[in-house]
């Protein structure tokens, strides 16, 4: 830890875009964080550095309010720790707004059969309204959409599937926490067909007759009508979405998935999904 005319001066790591970032992790009281962090902010300032931003976990939350106090605003916030920012030079703030959006899954399962996964809910807004639906849930922090499908249909139904493809999705605003909101619509093949239902959050799921589900009052329009035209397309082999391709960037050399139709990029490729 350096100094700044005596005072100690915030550990800190440089961005990738000209700022810095302090994660303060040891005990701290409020008399050395204030001293310290208007030294830091003068050496940042002298240094050109832009944006700054200041991590705090729950157990340093009483230096908050002297932040705030100095100009720090709120970023975001997880279960152990509050991001705050500053911006240092007089021009217009590039610091990036926090996540806009939450990413959301449904599962379409369809079997040779005609038949269709479907579940009843147990809680939020279609409890006890008697709607059949396909398994839907959100996609956990880092993990993949054809990982988060597989997973919500087996936490849902007991049933064992495998991921085929995005066939649709839908951008909605003002949703959960006023977040907007993807919806990613995917279609994956069972692999099992015993239902074991999760208690808790299901009150009920079976496998029901394409023909049966599109008969419902409520499946008339909407969300629930395109899932039926996409289940009738699937089963005449004439709608073809966007499978999972494994890449990795060229930055950090992270692995992802890039999702693509590769059936018609390359005919010589058999559609991974075209398995009914």
């Amino acid at each position: 830890m350096g100094t700044e005319n005596g005072i100690p001066v915030l550990p800190a790591v440089n961005d990738d875009f000209g700022g810095v970032i302090v994660d303060l992790k040891e005990t701290m009281d409020t008399n050395f964080f204030f001293d310290a962090l208007r030294a830091s902010m003068s050496r940042w300032k002298q240094e050109g550095k832009k944006g700054v931003w200041l991590k705090l976990p729950i157990g340093l939350a009483h230096l908050i309010e002297i932040a705030v106090k100095e100009g720090f605003w709120y970023h975001h916030a997880e279960r152990d720790y509050l991001m705050l920012v500053y911006w240092i030079p007089e021009t217009i703030c590039t610091i990036p707004a926090n996540a806009s959006h939450r990413v959301g899954i449904g599962a379409i399962v369809l079997t040779e059969k005609r038949e269709l996964l479907v579940v009843q809910e147990n809680s939020g807004r279609l409890r006890g309204t008697g709607i059949w639906k396909v398994p839907t849930g959100v996609v956990d922090e880092g993990e993949d959409l054809c990982v988060a499908a597989v997973r919500e249909v087996k936490e849902e139904t007991g049933i064992d599937a495998e991921f085929v493809e995005v066939v649709a999705f839908r951008q909605t605003h003002k949703s959960f926490n006023d977040k907007s909101d993807l919806f990613f619509l995917c279609f994956l093949h069972p692999l099992s067909f015993n239902i074991q239902k999760q208690d808790s959050e299901i009150e009920a799921a079976e496998w029901m007759p394409i023909d049966e589900f599109a008969a419902q009052p409520s499946q008339k329009s909407g969300l629930s009508k395109h899932i039926v035209d996409l289940c009738l397309a699937k089963l005449d082999k004439e709608y073809t979405g966007f499978t999972p391709v494994s890449v990795s960037s060229s930055f950090d050399n992270k692995a992802a998935y890039f999702y693509m139709n590769t059936k018609d990029l390359n005919p010589s490729i058999p559609a991974t999904m075209n398995k009914l």
